[in-house]
C-alpha cells in the first residue's frame, strides 16, 4: 500500500506508530489552523475517522493567533517578554541599585508591612499598635482595599466591613483621596502613585524644579526609584514609628543587623531603613501563578478556550495593549479618560476640594497644563480580587470598567475634552466580547495564591494586619 508516497506493507505494525507520533508532533506546534490539520490528516481519514474541529483543535489554532497578537505588541517582538520571575530569583527581580535585594532585608520586610506594632503615632491613643500597610493592601483582595478607601489610622474592622473609630473625626483620618494602586509586581514600576510623583528617574528625570514644592516630592532628591521613595514618605503619612527602641522591643534588631551592616548602628534603626526593607519585600510580591503566566512558559491548557478569546481581544480588537504594554501589564504612559475622582463618590469620606493636587492628576504634580487629570497605566494582575476601579472608584465591577472603556464617554465635567485621551475611543465590543474580554482579565490575570507572601506571624505576636477589637474577633486571634 502507497501512502503519502511510502510503502508499507504492515499497517498494524508500522502504520499505527507512524499516525499517533505524527498526530502528537501536530498537536504540540500548536501552529497550525484547524484547517491546516484536517488537510494534513486527509490520508489518514480511512484509518482513524473524519476530521472534525473539536474543541482541542479550535483552542490550538487559538494559541498560535495569540501567540502571534503578543509577539506582535510585545517591545522585545516576543511573548518572553511578558514572563515574570520567581519571586525567590532575587537576581532577575528588577531592583534600586540604592537598595539591592537580600533574602534578610525582604523577610525583614515582609513582617513590617504586617507589623501592627508600628503603628504608634496614632491620631489618638485607641487607635494605637492596630493597623499596618495592609490594612490598606490586602493579599487576598489583590493588594488592594475591599471598600471605596483604604483606611489606616483611625479605621475599625477588616476589608469590606473597615468602618470609622468612633472617637475620630473625619479630618483625624488616615484615608486615601484616591483609590490605593495595588502593589503586586510593583518592581516593574518606575515612578508611583498615579500621577507618577515619587522616583528620581525614569518619567521624572526633567521634573527635579517642581520636587522642591512639596515635602513628599522632595523625597525624590534622595535618589531612589519610585517604590523606595513612596514608602520613606509613606511610613510618616501613616503614621508609624521606627526606631532602636520599637526595633528591640519586637525582636527585629538582628535582623536589621542582618540587612543594614553598612549603615551606622546610629541610624541602622530608623524609618528609612525601614522603608527600604518594604520596598525589598514588595519587588518580591510577583503573579507569576496566574493562569496567563502558566500558558506563556508552555501550559496552554492553563487558560480556558473563553480566557484565550479575551486575551486576544486584548492584545487585538480591544486595544488595552495599546496602553497595558509592561511587565506588569501597566505602563508609565499618563492618560485622561475623564473618570470621576473620589470626592464625587458618594460613599468617600474627607473629600478633598475639586482643585486639590489629586484632582489634577499628572498636572497636579507636574505643573504643566497638558499633563491636567492625566493619570498613570496602572497594572492590572489581580484587579479583579476587589471590586472598585479608577482613581475614584467610580467603577463598582469589571464589567461596569469594561462597559466604560467599550463606549468611551466621559463622565467627568471637570475634565475638558481637550486634555481626553486620543487613546480612549469607542471599541464597538460585542456582549460576548465584553464577557470574553472581563473572563480573561479576571481568571487568567489573578495568582490564586497572594497570600504566600503573608507571614505566619509577626515579630510583636499582635493580630495582623489589623489588631482593632472588632478585627481581632473578625481574624480570630488574641
Amino acid at each position: 500500500m502507497l501512502l503519502n508516497g511510502i510503502n508499507f506493507v504492515s499497517p498494524p505494525i508500522v502504520l499505527m506508530p507512524f499516525i499517533v507520533n505524527t498526530n502528537w508532533i501536530l498537536l504540540r506546534m500548536k501552529r497550525i489552523s484547524t484547517f491546516k490539520l484536517c488537510m494534513l490528516s486527509m490520508p489518514f481519514v480511512l484509518l482513524i475517522g473524519s476530521c472534525t474541529e473539536d474543541k482541542v483543535d479550535l483552542s490550538a489554532d487559538l494559541d498560535y493567533q495569540l501567540d502571534k497578537a503578543i509577539s506582535r505588541y510585545s517591545p522585545s517582538g516576543d511573548t518572553d517578554f511578558y514572563i515574570l520571575p520567581d519571586e525567590e530569583d532575587l537576581a532577575n527581580i528588577p531592583q534600586d541599585s540604592k537598595n539591592p535585594l537580600t533574602r534578610e532585608k525582604v523577610l525583614l520586610g515582609k513582617f513590617l508591612f504586617f507589623e501592627t506594632g508600628l503603628a504608634m503615632d496614632s491620631k489618638h491613643n485607641s487607635s494605637q499598635g492596630t493597623y499596618s500597610c495592609a490594612s490598606c493592601h490586602i493579599p487576598e483582595k489583590g493588594f488592594r482595599p475591599d471598600n471605596v478607601q483604604g483606611i489606616a489610622d483611625g479605621g475599625m474592622g477588616y476589608a469590606h466591613d473597615r468602618g470609622m473609630n468612633p472617637e475620630y473625626t473625619e479630618e483625624d483620618l488616615d484615608v486615601q483621596e484616591a483609590r490605593p494602586l495595588n502593589l503586586i509586581n510593583v518592581a516593574f514600576v518606575k515612578n508611583t502613585a498615579w500621577n507618577g510623583q515619587f522616583g528620581a528617574d525614569g518619567a521624572n528625570v526633567n521634573t527635579s524644579h517642581v520636587w522642591g514644592d512639596r515635602l513628599d516630592t522632595r523625597r525624590n532628591n534622595l535618589g531612589y526609584e519610585g517604590l523606595e521613595t513612596q514608602n520613606i514618605q509613606g511610613v510618616t503619612t501613616h503614621r508609624m514609628r521606627i526606631d532602636k527602641e520599637i526595633v528591640d522591643q519586637y525582636g527585629y534588631t538582628d535582623l536589621f543587623d542582618k540587612s543594614f551592616p553598612e549603615y551606622n548602628e546610629s541610624n541602622r534603626y530608623s524609618k528609612i531603613t525601614g522603608s527600604l526593607a518594604i520596598s525589598a519585600y514588595l519587588r518580591t510580591v510577583i503573579s507569576n501563578k496566574a493562569p496567563f503566566q502558566d500558558w506563556l512558559i508552555g501550559d496552554k491548557d492553563a487558560m480556558t478556550y473563553q480566557e484565550k478569546k479575551g486575551a486576544l481581544l486584548f492584545f487585538g480588537k480591544a486595544n488595552c495593549n495599546r496602553c497595558h504594554y509592561n511587565q506588569n501589564l501597566g505602563s508609565m504612559e499618563f492618560h485622561a479618560l475623564g473618570v470621576n475622582d473620589m470626592d464625587m463618590h458618594p460613599e468617600s469620606v474627607k473629600a478633598s476640594n475639586p482643585l486639590a493636587r489629586r484632582n489634577l492628576g499628572r498636572g497636579g504634580f507636574t505643573k504643566e497644563e497638558s499633563d491636567l487629570y492625566k493619570y498613570k497605566v496602572p497594572g492590572i494582575y489581580n484587579i479583579g480580587d476587589a471590586d472598585f476601579y479608577f482613581h475614584g472608584s467610580s467603577a463598582r465591577t469589571l464589567e461596569e470598567l469594561i462597559e466604560y472603556k467599550n463606549v468611551a464617554v466621559k463622565e467627568n465635567d471637570r475634565v475638558p475634552d481637550s486634555q481626553m485621551s486620543p487613546k480612549f475611543s469607542a471599541l464597538n465590543l460585542t456582549e460576548e466580547e465584553k464577557t470574553d474580554l472581563a473572563a480573561f482579565i479576571r481568571n487568567s490575570l489573578k495568582d490564586p495564591d497572594l497570600t504566600r507572601y503573608q507571614p505566619e506571624e509577626i515579630k510583636s505576636g499582635f493580630c495582623f494586619p489589623n489588631n482593632d477589637e472588632i478585627s481581632q474577633t473578625y481574624l480570630d486571634c488574641n
